[in-house]
């Protein structure tokens, strides 16, 4: 029987197998066959490859789909007119539970509401009403308070705002403005 040379296991040191030490013996490793890739593996590969990105595009686009038919988020009340003191703030969850936001009562008749995740890190911004302004603590980020556009620090995008209504003696959240 001939022994193909590319299917032997040759040692590494060039000794024979049974001078080798017992670890090696019994772990042999191919070289000549480790490197070997069959036309029908790589074949294989390449449609299993294939088949996860056509099945991640179309998650995607489902996601996609049913996220654009739920239309505005809900309308959700957020406090009484006279529970936030004039420089006072409050936080609430808008519109889902795990969408931190934050209301800033900056006059009377004025109220402002941002998401309370900074831009940059997603870090929670509190509010210095005196300096007119959001504070990031985590990076010394600033956005201003009137419009939520970054003043100083490493956010380059603005907070999104959350749209606002009065009803009666009551606010309201009623979606969110997302700017660029």
């Amino acid at each position: 029987m001939r022994h193909d040379p590319e299917r032997l296991t040759v040692p590494p040191d060039g000794r024979p197998v049974e001078e080798q030490p017992r670890w090696r013996r019994d772990f042999p490793i191919d070289w000549p066959q480790d490197e070997l890739v069959a036309r029908r593996d790589f074949a294989k590969f390449l449609v299993l490859t294939s088949f996860a990105f056509v099945v991640g595009q179309a998650w995607i686009g489902f996601e996609t789909f049913f996220r654009r038919r739920t239309g505005r988020p809900p309308l959700l009340k957020i406090a009484g007119l006279d529970s936030v003191p004039v420089g006072g703030a409050m936080t609430f969850a808008y519109p889902g539970r795990d969408d931190p936001c934050i209301l800033v009562r900056t006059a009377a008749d004025r109220f402002v509401a941002y998401s309370q995740k900074c831009t940059h890190l997603s870090c929670a911004v509190t509010p210095d009403v005196p300096k007119n302004c959001l504070h990031c603590p985590c990076h010394k980020g600033d956005f201003d308070l009137a419009t939520g556009i970054p003043t100083a620090g490493p956010p380059r995008r603005p907070l999104p705002r959350i749209e606002l209504e009065v009803r009666g003696a009551d606010l309201y959240a009623t979606g969110v403005e997302i700017r660029a």
